[in-house]
């Protein structure tokens, strides 16, 4: 499995908590974060070399976002620090967001979009 099919599946796992049956003030500023979040992995992805798989990739379980991580560092594209910073912040504006806390929501949005980077 290359590392672009791994982070297809890292992207997948982003974007599944978006989906809920509450939608607060501040979920039209999370889907299009989430969107802008979804664009720079794949912009990585799409310049990045590819890696063999692991030994741990052959044993049919599904990679984390942190083994994910790892792999992307290793090859130099996208630091293992930055992918966990913005992945707590956008659960940091999720939660904000259900308890509808706009301001919180906001601050976290504000923290991923900074860690995310140009």
């Amino acid at each position: 499995m290359t590392i672009r099919r791994l982070l297809a599946v890292s992207v997948a796992t982003l974007a599944a908590p978006t989906i809920s049956a509450y939608a607060g003030s501040c979920s039209p500023e999370i889907d299009r974060m989430q969107t802008l979040i979804d664009a720079k992995l794949e912009t990585t992805v799409g310049s990045g070399r590819s890696a063999p798989e692991s030994p741990g990739a052959l044993l049919h379980r599904q990679p984390t976002p942190g083994s994910i991580a790892e792999a992307e560092s290793k090859l130099g594209e996208l630091p293992p620090q930055t992918v966990e910073a913005v992945t707590a912040a956008m659960e940091r504006a999720r939660k904000a967001d259900l308890a509808d806390d706009k301001i919180a929501c906001e601050q976290a949005l504000a923290d991923a979009r900074r860690e995310l980077g140009p």
